[in-house]
């Protein structure tokens, strides 16, 4: 068995031809979201992973064996409802709220722009229907929030330190304008009262 007990997250800072020519191992998020656990690569080999407590792979990581072999990492499609808004009798609005409340649950919940993807589960699809969105079964990736709490939240790290430097002094003078228009409000509602 090959020993593995470190992560790289996106395969960051590795030559784009290293990963290319690595092998691969598809997960589904079962197993993805644990720390430990087995699994067989693409050239056969059997890999035990025994990465820091609470860190959650994510499809397009990297694992570095114990003799410096690397495997890409692919987030295996699997069964998911994927929830939509209705287009003739709703808004994106109502995808909201079914997150806060699908949240409020802790269920495993992937956001996009325009739906969301939880692990099957009837009683929640039935909620959802009378919320009234689209709930469909289909097969596909999941790659769920971790939540900021969550120990080894690496692709939200990552996000965060990205949007932070892109443009952090452009969000400064973006404050800083809308601040003044602001406070012109207040005044002028100061004056009406």
């Amino acid at each position: 068995m090959l020993t593995i007990h470190k992560i790289i997250p996106a395969g960051r800072g590795l030559a784009s031809v290293l990963i290319k020519r690595a092998a691969t191992v598809e997960l589904d998020w079962d197993v993805r979201h644990k720390s430990r656990f087995d699994a067989t690569d693409s050239t056969g080999r059997v890999i035990g992973v025994f990465l820091p407590r609470g860190t959650v792979v994510r499809g397009g990581d990297v694992l570095v064996a114990e003799d410096g072999s690397l495997v890409a990492v692919k987030a295996a499609a699997q069964p998911v409802l994927v929830v939509r808004h209705c287009a003739e009798h709703g808004s994106a609005f109502d995808l909201l709220r079914a997150a806060y409340h699908l949240g409020n649950r802790h269920v495993a919940l992937e956001l996009k722009p325009d739906h969301l993807k939880i692990e099957p589960d009837h009683v929640l699809a039935d909620m959802l229907r009378q919320m009234h969105l689209i709930v469909s079964e289909e097969t596909a990736p999941f790659e769920p929030e971790t939540g900021a709490y969550a120990a080894a939240g690496h692709g939200h790290e990552h996000g965060h330190s990205h949007g932070h430097s892109h443009g952090h002094t452009h969000d400064h003078a973006h404050d800083h304008d809308h601040g003044h228009p602001h406070d012109h409000g207040h005044d002028h509602h100061g004056h009406q009262h």
